[in-house]
């Protein structure tokens, strides 16, 4: 288990002991057992895992049908994504800022592993994670969530988990990373290098943080393909059926996994990419033969891992910092649309607003002038009446 996690669990362990002897009475000191919540999870998190357009969304969705239940505020489609992210916005956003606050940002090529932070910030980060998973996702049996950039922060959201005696299942889609890479160049501009680096440290997190919980591997391609079968092999790799999987719910399932889905076929080799190619190489093929059932040697997986350390070692503090500062400029120029947005937005409102009272205005005004008229032809008819007498 990685240091990082550990450091994490104690923490939490720490704010439940605390939190324990706060409640206990005053002639009862609290024992270690009550450090950490006991008993069976009466709860059960599922957790899909992975790097950005991995087919996160497709899995998610496919869940959530089967009986989870996604969080309050879920991201909307766009044109990248039309039939929707399924990601919890907020956790989104306060994802990005705990990825900034330890230097790092969600394309970072070196943001495995964990950035654990001084103890007190961490405990912050900590308590103020599990608020927001508890305004997200109440009192639900189990929750549901999926955002990429928990993949690289995940010791801190199992700290969280388990200090609510939460359990977890975790599915991890596996895509090809030049197929994530063709992506990620049109959405954002990123060069192949660059994209085929950061799925490498998103599935390295991946897989180093999950090794002592029920996880699942699954291939996109084959997901897409035979969903029921991928489905299948999730409910054995968690040793539980699915919460609820219906037929009803396998006709939504069959209308939403379509072969549009499919798009960004992986061309050329990984190879032409140099040493990130080389890095990407050694993680898909482990992955890969995971999903296809295979148990194949963590020896790959290490190698990519030291070759993506000492690679930090020689140009990280160039890299990270620069990612880090595009991501809070990303944040400050998105914020700021939103703020002109909701400016233009009012002033649209003002305008409709001032224009329904013109309208009101002017015909208040011709009211007034009929009814000036009418008095005039009154006070013609009484002048003209009070003549003759």
């Amino acid at each position: 288990m990685p240091d990082a996690i550990n450091r994490l669990r104690r923490l939490a362990a720490d704010r439940t002991t605390r939190s324990t002897m706060s409640r206990a009475p005053a002639s009862r000191s609290p024992t270690k057992a009550a450090a950490r919540p006991a008993g069976p999870a009466a709860r059960t998190a599922y957790l899909v895992l992975g790097m950005h357009r991995s087919g996160t969304s497709a899995v998610t969705q496919l869940l959530a049908l089967a009986g989870a239940s996604l969080p309050a505020n879920v991201m909307p489609g766009d044109e990248h994504n039309e039939k929707g992210y399924f990601e919890p916005w907020k956790i989104a956003i306060f994802n990005d800022e705990r990825l900034r606050a330890g230097g790092s940002a969600w394309d970072d090529i070196f943001a495995f592993p964990y950035r654990a932070l001084p103890d007190a910030l961490e405990q912050d980060w900590l308590n103020r994670a599990g608020r927001l998973f508890d305004s997200e996702f109440r009192r639900t049996t189990f929750p549901l969530m999926k955002d990429p950039r928990a993949t690289v922060l995940l010791p801190m959201w199992r700290a969280v988990l388990e200090t609510r005696n939460i359990g977890v299942r975790c599915v991890i889609p596996v895509r090809h990373p030049l197929a994530v890479a063709g992506s990620l160049g049109r959405r954002d501009g990123f060069a192949a290098e660059k994209s085929v680096l950061v799925w490498s440290a998103y599935m390295l997190a991946a897989e180093a943080y999950t090794r002592d919980l029920p996880r699942a591997f699954t291939a996109y391609d084959a997901l897409l393909s035979d969903w029921r079968s991928e489905a299948r092999r999730i409910e054995a790799a968690h040793g539980a059926p699915l919460p609820k999987l219906t037929e009803a719910a396998g006709r939504k399932i069959d209308q939403f996994l379509t072969p549009d889905l499919r798009h960004n076929a992986s061309e050329g080799g990984l190879a032409a990419l140099g040493w990130a190619g080389q890095i990407a190489q050694d993680v898909l093929g482990w992955f890969e033969e995971k999903a296809a059932g295979g148990d194949p040697d963590r020896a790959a997986l290490d190698r990519a891992a030291a070759e993506l350390e000492r690679r930090n070692r020689e140009f990280g503090v160039l890299v990270s910092p620069a990612a880090r500062d595009l991501a809070s400029a990303r944040a400050e120029l998105l914020d700021t649309r939103q703020k002109l947005e909701g400016a233009q937005a009012f002033q649209a409102e003002l305008r409709a607003e001032v224009e329904r009272l013109e309208v009101g205005w002017r015909a208040d005004q011709a009211q007034l002038l009929a009814a000036l008229t009418l008095i005039d032809q009154v006070d013609g008819q009484l002048n003209a009446a009070l003549a003759d007498d």
